[in-house]
């Protein structure tokens, strides 16, 4: 089980897999005024750098599920280098229809709703391991401004301009889905150059290391292609964000 092995090139040298930065995602600890002891899960949880720093900055105890077999492993390196191995343990496995056996008081999907086949379904998922009085924590993109073609929407990586929503569209979609939308922190154009611009030099030095490899040809065209294409497309057009919800 892993995901596609592109990825596992392309963002191995990330801590952290969507466009935030670091004093973005201690931002979004601290706002969630967690308590000591207070237990948290993630799906889809990478490499592992969000429970880790929050064991260690705000004393969560946490399970991460990841489908990634490298990035389970980083996660689990990172926790060792934080000295934070006994607070948070990392699953390697389909975190689709995971539910904590002990009820948790933060559940998140941070970037990886597809793990319930879009934002409603995994707000269902991770409410069965929500304890009363809990948070969910999703993460997702929306429009910073409308694309004006649905093939500008192509090249922030949509399938076409209705795959996201506005800002306030989105915030208004949790509402009618029953939660509180009670705290938010939204990546930057800084966050999304981290996380896009910092591919660009993994793909090169994996490049000179492996050129007869079997992906060559594909990560070759991707370090061509994406410096332009997401400057045109992702860094104007898409935003994204962490939504904090509560159960009304």
């Amino acid at each position: 089980m892993d995901i596609p092995r592109i990825f596992n090139i392309t963002e191995s040298a990330h801590r952290i897999h969507n466009p935030f930065t670091p004093e973005k995602l201690a931002t979004l600890g601290a706002a969630l005024r967690m308590e000591k002891g207070t237990r948290v899960l993630d799906l889809g949880s990478g490499s592992g750098e969000m429970l880790c720093t929050w064991a260690r900055d705000y004393g969560i105890i946490g399970t991460g599920i990841d489908m990634s077999q490298l990035f389970s492993n980083q996660a689990k390196l990172r926790a060792e280098e934080l000295g934070v191995a006994e607070q948070v343990q990392f699953i390697h496995g389909d975190a689709a229809g995971y539910v904590s056996d002990d009820k948790v008081g933060v559940a998140a999907c941070v970037g990886a709703t597809w793990i319930g086949g879009g934002v409603a379904g995994t707000i269902e998922l991770l409410a069965q391991s929500l304890r009363a009085g809990g948070i969910i924590l999703i993460g997702e993109p929306h429009w910073r401004q409308l694309p004006p073609t649905d093939d500008v929407a192509k090249g922030c990586l949509a399938n076409s301009i209705s795959d996201f929503l506005m800002l306030p569209e989105l915030l208004a979609s949790f509402g009618r889905l029953g939660y509180d939308v009670v705290e938010m922190v939204l990546a930057d154009q800084d966050g999304w150059d981290r996380y896009e611009a910092a591919k660009w030099l993994t793909m090169r030095r994996w490049l000179e290391a492996n050129p007869d490899d079997e992906l060559a040809i594909e990560v070759r065209a991707q370090l061509t292609s994406e410096p332009q294409r997401y400057a045109s497309n992702t860094r104007e057009y898409l935003g994204w964000g962490v939504f904090a919800l509560m159960p009304r």
